[in-house]
């Protein structure tokens, strides 16, 4: 038989196997020795606590960031990129997952994730992958075991620190590492590439604990934003058509008049004073992504250096954005357009060349990371997703069927009892908003409504206006069809309890 019949042969065989075991982890052995060198490395960098306009990319940011800009300049910039929940850990739950938080279970930051489900990473190493996770990981506060099936993992309980970090290592050994968080988490990083010999792809994350309070930047960045004003958003300003629990907000743990993190020893407080506390913070927060940008280029720059560069699947983004102020909030947890939209930057010449940078428009979810990683590494999609693969949108192509809406979900928290129970729903112009108390019956709290296109800051709530009762209709039936889509009806939630004033357990801020 000649020879490529008989490569022809073996592939319709192998084609065939594959389809008979359904495309399979069963079949992820046979599926890797099919695209052999042809699978990209992935490198995943995903930050705490993020928001989308704190990358330069976005001409709305007050940061500089070069090297992140320059994946986004020779690859991907998702314009449009959401967490489905503005919470660390069900957000990397749903990262790692591709499901919404009522599927995976990871509902706060105190719930270990389940080792049974499924996750890309698995995924990958089951078809021949490296894998390692290295840095925050932060499902389980109290917990550094090893988790998740990697084949290195490297971690700390909770938050970490920013200085002087303690990691707990692989094999068991736990080691206080002098330097700052950000550059050690790097240079960890570094050493487990080093030791990649080239035979296997690899996926690596890193999880960094920047810009996630409290905010300690590196010495060499403490000062950098000095010069720049900090005032109050405007929109704190306007709560008169908000439901009333902002306003009861305003002096707690996330309310501008509160301890800001430790930035304001005294509180409530209205004072000036007080307000350049608020501007302190603010530009610390800033210059710790400072330091994420020089990781970030350090990162680049070995992967240039080593010829990986262009056969790597770059992603940055992270779990959840913040408020700095808007509505008078700091934190995350509500659907606002502060909290919910975090960056994403992609570079991969497999999906577009370096020299041809797409811009993506199109919403993108948390959701979405785990179909479209697997899809770029020519491997099926996990058995059960609430997500879609994006490489069509990143390779520059039109998706007619792509989502036109998406269901953001949080539940009502005791260990942070200063946002009720959410549910919204948001397009591309409009978002509506509803806080349900938990109990089945009817909401407590005044429901919100924004029209997106004439006012990106929602700062006026139009729920009460008669002219757009049918709008809201159209909404809250688009609600109910998204909730139902994901299995999340029926929708059992928490009682709220009311937004409290005291503060925190300091274990678990």
């Amino acid at each position: 038989m000649p020879h490529f019949q008989k490569e022809s042969t073996h592939l319709r065989r192998l084609i065939g196997s594959c389809l008979w075991v359904g495309l399979g982890v069963l079949c992820a052995g046979v599926w890797s020795e099919a695209i052999g060198a042809e699978r990209p490395n992935v490198l995943m960098i995903i930050t705490d606590d993020q928001r989308w306009d704190c990358i330069s990319l976005n001409p709305a940011s007050r940061i500089a960031t070069p090297n992140i800009d320059r994946l986004g300049r020779e690859g991907i910039y998702f314009a449009n990129h959401f967490c489905t929940t503005s919470l660390c850990s069900p957000s990397r739950a749903s990262i790692l997952t591709g499901l919404y938080a009522h599927a995976h279970g990871v509902l706060d930051n105190f719930t270990e994730y389940p080792e049974s489900l499924p996750t890309w990473p698995k995924a990958l190493k089951a078809a021949g992958y490296q894998t390692a996770y290295i840095g925050k990981y932060h499902m389980g506060e109290e917990n550094d075991d090893v988790r998740g099936g990697f084949d290195w993992f490297v971690t700390h309980k909770g938050q970490g620190r920013y200085f002087d970090p303690e990691f707990r290592f692989h094999g068991g050994e736990r080691r206080t590492i002098k330097g700052y968080y950000t550059t050690v988490v790097t240079d960890l990083a570094l050493d487990w590439l080093r030791q990649q010999k080239g035979d296997k792809p690899w996926a690596l994350i890193i999880g960094h604990k920047a810009p996630h309070s409290f905010y300690e930047p590196e010495a060499k960045y403490a000062h950098a934003f000095d010069y720049v004003n900090v005032p109050y958003p405007a929109s704190a300003f306007l709560l008169d058509d908000k439901p009333a629990w902002y306003r009861d907000r305003l002096d707690t743990w996330h309310g501008i008049y509160g301890p800001l993190f430790g930035y304001r020893k005294n509180w409530p407080d209205r004072s000036p004073e007080g307000a350049a506390a608020f501007a302190a913070m603010i530009r610390a927060y800033w210059a710790t992504i400072l330091s994420v940008d020089e990781s970030v280029g350090r990162l680049y720059r070995f992967l240039r250096e080593t010829g990986q560069l262009d056969r790597t699947l770059i992603i940055f983004t992270s779990d959840n954005g913040l408020f700095l102020g808007e509505h008078g909030m700091v934190d995350k947890r509500t659907a606002h357009e502060p909290s919910i939209r975090v960056p994403l930057v992609v570079r991969y010449p497999g999906l577009t060349p370096s020299d041809k940078p797409v811009v993506v428009r199109q919403m993108t979810l948390t959701v979405d990371f785990a179909s479209s990683i697997l899809d770029i590494c020519g491997l099926p999609p996990l058995e059960k997703t609430h997500g879609r693969s994006w490489k069509k949108l990143a390779s520059g192509q039109s998706d007619p069927q792509w989502r036109k809406s998406f269901l953001y979900w949080y539940n009502y928290e005791k260990q942070f009892p200063y946002t009720p129970n959410v549910r919204a729903v948001r397009t591309d112009e409009w978002k509506y908003i509803r806080y349900p108390y938990g109990d089945g019956g009817p909401d407590r709290h005044q429901a919100e409504l924004y029209h997106l296109a004439s006012d990106p800051e929602e700062t006026r709530n139009l729920i009460d206006d008669p002219r757009y009762a049918e709008k809201v209709k159209e909404l809250q039936a688009e609600l109910q069809r998204l909730l139902e889509a994901v299995g999340a009806v029926p929708d059992p939630m928490p009682i709220d309890e009311g937004i409290q004033k005291h503060l925190p357990d300091p274990k678990i801020r």
